[in-house]
Formats: C-alpha cells, structure tokens, sequence
C-alpha cells in the first residue's frame, strides 16, 4: 500500500508539468499520490479482496495517475499502436509497457485500466461519498478515438476495427482532429467509482456504484456523489478522456491518460436514500437515471429530479413535475454500454438560493 507523502502545493505540481499547459486551476494541497503499475490497477474487473492502494481521511486530496486502455487494449505491444499513428516509441508511457505485459486481465473483463481502490477511512455503508474534482492533468499529447464492427449506436459503419489517433495542441487545448478541424479539449474521467454491492466481472455497464458512466459534466470543479456500499468506500477511477460529446455515439471519446486530482468528503448516513449518483458543478445540479432502455433510463432521470425538488425545494410532486418540464434539461450521457445514462441538469440560476445538493436524510 502507497503511503501518504509530505503535502505538495498545486504550483509545484503544476510546474513539474509546464510542458502539458494546464488551466490554471483554484489552489490545492495534494496528500498523496498513486503512480500507475500493475499492483495500483485492476483491469477490466472490480473483485471483492484487492488490498487498498492507499488509505486517507475525508477531505484529502490525491493524485491518480491513470492509463488509458487504448494502446493496451488492442492485441500488440503499445509501441507498435502507437506508431501507426506516428507517436514515437519515446512517447509511449512507460507503465503502458508494463500494463501490457505484467498486469492481470481476466478473460470475459473489460477493457478498462482503473487505478485504486483508495480507502476512506470514515466511509461506511449508507454513507455517502463526495468526489471533488480539482484538477485535471494530462499525462501525454495525444489520445485514440477507436469503434470497430457491431459497437456503437450504428454499428453497421465499421467492418473492422478503426483506431483514430489525435495529437493535442496542449499549449491551445485543442485537439486536431483534422485538417481544419479543432476540438476544445474538456478532460474528465470516464470512469470514477466506488466498490460495488458485488463484485463487478466486467468494467463496461456503469450503475449505483458510478463506474462507467462517460459523464462529460465531471470536469475541472464538479463534484460527483456516490453511495457507500463497502467499508472505506474503495474508491477507483481511470477510462480518463480528453474530450467527448454526449451520447458518445461510436463507443469511445478521445481516450487519453490523465492525473485527475481528487478530494474525498464523507458525508455521514446521506447515501442510504440514493437510487443512483448525482453531481453538481458552479451551473448546475445533475440527476441520473439509468437502464438497458433508455426510455426506462429517462423516466429514472425524471424521477430523481422529481424527489429532488421535493426535497431540496419543498415543491409537490405535481410542481416539481411542471418545473422539470419546463427548466431541467434532459441529456443522454452515452447510449453505449449495455446500461444506459441519462442526465437531467437543473439550473442554479433558477433558484434565488443555492444549498448543498447532499441535505442529510
């Protein structure tokens, strides 16, 4: 297990890695940090028995260094991927490599890298956990936009596999996609979860844990918030992004490897009553609902926006349901992986108050 290091203000960080031209960020104190290798990762699969990466208090903030599964994911060593979209041996991430050929990924898992499980030592089941997300950090200029045959929302595209790799301009925060074609680059993690009820045999469908939820919204400044099921909430994340539009309609955003810098709060007996995560950022309050129909998975989001108002505005259900319709805006978050999301995002604006999206039971 990792033990926690000397705190390290956010401007020493960030200079360690001018090269990758970071936003400039609120100020922060990191405790920890977790490098990737093949004892801080699990890979494609969440099993009950993995010894924690590292044990902190609510309120420290960590490091995560994460490893796309793009590049290791793909039957060949990492080296060769890359170069065929002209990336150079050099800069290739060395845990790549090590992942590739040391780590454990059973047969039938998903493809998914996840670093962790990080133990918070005042997380108990019923509890609720509040995943700060302070920074964002990229670990490499460039990432892979791959869908292949039978995958997406139209899988009849492809007849094979087709692995698009982009280079970023980090200094512009752009992705170059194309010839006259830019992306502003939004990094988040498309995957941040806790220890499900159960063991999870494959990474890929997302659920009350969180998980693979590819939810663009948990960005720089978000918070996401889980329900505890295990005790120390043993929390993973990885799947990292560099950008990706709702829905992610082929399968995959740009998947690129990040060190997201997260805080961890525990908010005692708040997460007993939660049917499925919910989240906030400086706009606006977000509500999932989730399912293998995503008419089922809109009609979740709906009622969760319902018990909401109900409870954090004192509104009926009759006018929770009128102020839904008219100022909470649904969106599909992906409509990919196997169990589907939705989000509603209610404004801030709309209320002459804001109070914490978490009230206690």
């Amino acid at each position: 297990m990792i033990s926690l290091r000397i705190s390290v203000a956010a401007g020493a960080l960030s200079a360690a890695l001018a090269g990758c031209g970071q936003m400039p960020v609120v100020p922060y104190t990191v405790d920890a940090h977790v490098p990737v290798t093949p004892q801080t990762v699990a890979w494609g699969h969440l099993s009950s028995g993995k010894q924690p990466v590292l044990r902190v208090r609510s309120g420290q903030t960590v490091s995560m260094d994460t490893l796309s599964h793009q590049g290791v994911n793909n039957g060949m060593d990492p080296r060769e991927f890359f170069a065929a979209g002209g990336i150079a041996a050099s800069e290739v991430l060395p845990d790549a490599l090590e992942i590739y050929n040391k780590a454990e990924h059973p047969k039938n898992s998903g493809a998914h890298v996840l670093t962790g499980p990080i133990y918070v030592e005042e997380a108990q089941p019923g509890d609720m956990l509040e995943v700060r997300v302070r920074d964002l950090k990229f670990r490499v200029p460039y990432g892979v936009n791959n869908s292949g045959k039978g995958t997406g929302v139209l899988p009849e595209i492809h007849s094979k596999a087709y692995p698009k790799i982009i280079r970023f301009d980090l200094q512009r925060r752009v992705a170059l996609f194309a010839p006259g074609i830019e992306i502003p680059l939004v990094p988040f993690m498309g995957i941040m979860t806790v220890m499900p009820p159960q063991p999870l045999a494959n990474t890929r469908p997302p659920g009350i844990y969180g998980g693979n939820m590819d939810f663009n919204r948990l960005t720089t400044g978000s918070s996401l918030y889980l329900p505890v099921h295990q005790a120390g909430a043993l929390f993973y994340t990885g799947d990292s992004h560099a950008v990706q539009g709702d829905g992610e309609i082929n399968g995959t955003a740009i998947e690129a490897s990040l060190t997201p810098v997260l805080q961890f709060i525990v908010h005692k007996n708040a997460g007993s009553a939660m049917k499925w995560p919910r989240a906030e950022d400086a706009d606006n309050y977000y509500v999932m609902g989730m399912d293998r129909d995503l008419d089922v998975a809109l009609k979740e989001a709906a009622q969760e926006t319902i018990k909401f108002l109900q409870k954090e505005r004192g509104l009926s259900p009759e006018d929770a349901y009128s102020l839904a319709s008219i100022g909470v805006n649904y969106v599909i978050a992906e409509a990919v992986d196997d169990v589907l999301v939705v989000y509603g995002a209610i404004p801030k604006q709309i209320f002459s108050t804001n109070r914490a999206f978490w009230s206690k039971p």
